[in-house]
């Protein structure tokens, strides 16, 4: 039996950087879903405390934090278009309670999802809408800088 490196200890093997780019591909696909870190860690056959210590060191936040994070995103390109009430948004993007979907929004973005809905929205007009993406990309408060 060989041993293997440290670095590949640390880093993780290849097929387990496969696993974890699928599981993390059917969290961007299926964000609206109802997901949870176990089924999602059973899906790529991995129990869920070695899936979530795994998913954080390869991209650096765990895959309920992540699954969050696209679920705002998502929320804050329907908020933008203003057409839909707060309460439609957050069950369109998979957040089952409302009081938990203002909190993790106001948690990213800054401010709650209706003040964010209602602000002038003038600056991104005839901007690229890859373009307003990156711009309006949420950062945890704890990551912004000061």
């Amino acid at each position: 039996m060989v041993a293997m490196s440290s670095s590949k200890r640390e880093n993780g093997s290849t097929g387990e950087l496969v696993l974890l780019r699928r599981a993390k591909d059917r969290i961007d696909r299926e964000f609206a879903e109802p997901l949870d870190v176990e089924s999602i860690a059973r899906g790529v056959g991995m129990s869920a405390g070695h899936f979530s210590r795994r998913f954080r060191v390869a991209y650096g936040e765990s895959p309920y934090s992540y699954l969050m994070t696209r679920r705002v995103e998502r929320a804050m390109v329907l908020l933008r278009r203003g057409d839909h009430s707060v309460t439609a948004v957050c069950f369109a993007v998979g957040f089952s309670s409302l009081g938990t979907f203002s909190t993790r929004f106001t948690e990213l973005v800054g401010m709650p999802p209706s003040a964010y809905r209602d602000q002038d929205a003038e600056w991104a007009a005839g901007v690229a809408p890859c373009i307003a993406k990156q711009a309006t990309k949420p950062v945890r408060n704890r990551e912004a800088r000061s």
